[in-house]
C-alpha cells in the first residue's frame, strides 16, 4: 500500500503528519521524502543513511559529422533546448526536459544520448523503517525526473521487506506534486480550517482527484478559523480522517525538531487511529472502515 501525504500549499503540516504516521505504523514500512527541492523529513526521523547515488537525466548530444541541419529536432523541441545557429546545431542541456523526441525524429541518427546530473538519492533506515530521500542539485529546475527515480528507489526497498510506503510529497499542485502522488493508493491531504487552507485544498482536490487515488483529509491546527473546510469535504464526500489540535505544546515539539505523535499519548493514539483507517483501505472489502472523524 502506498500513501502520499500532500497539501495544496506549503506550511500546512504535511511533513509533521508524515513523520508522526511513520512512527506509529503497525506494519513493515518504507518512507520517502519526495520534496526534493527542500527535503526535511530526515530532520524528524533522523535516519542512518548508508548509501547514495547520483541521479541523471538523459539529454541529447549532437554528432556534428552526421547532422544535415534539417531542423527536424529544432522545430520539434517546444522547450527551445536545441537551436540552429548558422551551420552549428547547439543544445542547451539546462533547458532540456529529457523527452527524447529529438533523438527519435532525427533522420540521420545524429542525436545521441548523453546525460546531466539532477541530484542525489540517499537511503538507509530509521530504526526498523526503510528510508530514502532525493535532493535536487542547486540550480537544477527539473525536479520531476529526480522525484520519479527516488520513488522507484523506495519501491525497490519496500519490495524487499513487503513494506507499505509513506511518501512525503512536495507541496502544491504543480508537476512535482503530481509526479510524486500519481502512484499512490491513498492521497492524504493536510489542510487547515482557514480561508487560505480551503482555497488550496480545493486546488489539491481538483488536481489529484482525476488520478483515481482515494482521497482523505487531515485537518491541522483544528480549532482556529471556521467550518468551511469541513463543509467542503462533506459536500465532496471526502473523509476527514484526523484532526490535530492547535496547541502550544505541539508547536514547541515541532520547533525543536520533535515528532508530535511522541509528544503525549493522546496525540499518539490519534495517529494510530489514522494509520488503522488507512490500513483498512488496503483491501476493498474493508473500505467501509475508511470513515470520517468529525467533531461538532
Amino acid at each position: 500500500m502506498i500513501i502520499a501525504v500532500a497539501s495544496g500549499k506549503g506550511g500546512t503540516g504535511k511533513t509533521t503528519v508524515a513523520a508522526s504516521l511513520a512512527v506509529v505504523w503497525e506494519r513493515p514500512l518504507a518512507v520517502v521524502d519526495l520534496d526534493v527541492e527542500a527535503p526535511n523529513l530526515h530532520l524528524f526521523l533522523e535516519p542512518e543513511l548508508t548509501a547514495s547515488e547520483t541521479a541523471f537525466m538523459e539529454i541529447p548530444q549532437v554528432d556534428a559529422s552526421r547532422c544535415t541541419r534539417c531542423r527536424a529536432c529544432v522545430d520539434l523541441c517546444q522547450f527551445k533546448a536545441i537551436s540552429l545557429l548558422g551551420d552549428a546545431l547547439m543544445t542547451f542541456p539546462e533547458m532540456c526536459h529529457g523527452c527524447g523526441a529529438c533523438m527519435a525524429v532525427c533522420p540521420e541518427n545524429a542525436m545521441r544520448p548523453g546525460r546531466r546530473p539532477l541530484g542525489a538519492i540517499s537511503w538507509g533506515h530509521a530504526g526498523p523503517i526503510r528510508f530514502a530521500m532525493g535532493r535536487l542539485k542547486i540550480g537544477e529546475a527539473m525536479s520531476p525526473p529526480l522525484i520519479r527515480r527516488t520513488r522507484q528507489k523506495i519501491e525497490v526497498l519496500a519490495r524487499t521487506g513487503a513494506a507499505d510506503i509513506i511518501m512525503d510529497a512536495p507541496p502544491g499542485v504543480s508537476c512535482p506534486a503530481v509526479n510524486a502522488v500519481m502512484a499512490a493508493d491513498v492521497i492524504l491531504l493536510v489542510t487547515e480550517p482557514t480561508p487560505f487552507g480551503l482555497f488550496d485544498l480545493r486546488l489539491a482536490v481538483q488536481a489529484f482527484d482525476p488520478l483515481g487515488s482515494r482521497l482523505g483529509v487531515v485537518v491541522n491546527r483544528a480549532g482556529i478559523g471556521n467550518r468551511d473546510v469541513y463543509r467542503f469535504c462533506d459536500q465532496r464526500g471526502i473523509d476527514i480522517l484526523a484532526e490535530i489540535p492547535f496547541e502550544r505544546d505541539l508547536a514547541e515539539v515541532y520547533a525543536r525538531g520533535g515528532i508530535i505523535a511522541q509528544a503525549r499519548p493522546a496525540i499518539r493514539e490519534r495517529f494510530r487511529q489514522l494509520g488503522r483507517k488507512l490500513a483498512a483501505n488496503r483491501e476493498p472489502s474493508t473500505a467501509d472502515h475508511f470513515k470520517a472523524v468529525r467533531h461538532a
